[in-house]
């Protein structure tokens, strides 16, 4: 299996606007510089992955809103992982999520964690 150069750990949402907005910016200027890259969300952070959810999250200038980052994030070829126990735990459902958003599990998350390059944890 290949990792990401860059794993980026996400367990915020809209409960912390600044982490969920870092995380979208870096993913997305590691992807301009040729790295590969992908957010795994964690815990509260699965709501990002849900239909619109995202669309609120605008801390403003110099930074691009969600609803801007995240589109173009995956377009850049960044991949969007989501914790399926997590999911579950908030009730956010598979049918509800971004196209393009993966379902993962645990062992995913600890393997991811143990064999990507770099990682970035916001939390």
């Amino acid at each position: 299996m290949n990792y990401a150069d860059l794993l980026i750990t996400l367990t915020a949402h809209e409960s912390d606007e600044n982490n969920v907005t870092i995380a979208f910016t870096m993913g997305s200027k590691a992807l301009e510089k040729g790295h590969t890259v992908e957010i795994l969300l964690l815990s509260n952070a699965v709501h990002l992955a849900e239909k619109n959810y995202a669309d609120k999250i605008d801390i403003g200038a110099p930074f691009k809103p969600i609803k801007d980052l995240l589109p173009t994030y995956m377009e850049q070829g960044g991949k969007l992982k989501v914790c399926s126990a997590c999911m579950e735990h908030n009730g956010v459902s598979k049918e509800n999520i971004v196209d393009g958003a993966e379902v993962i599990s645990a062992d995913y998350v600890i393997d991811a964690l143990m064999n990507s390059k770099k990682s970035l944890q916001l939390n």
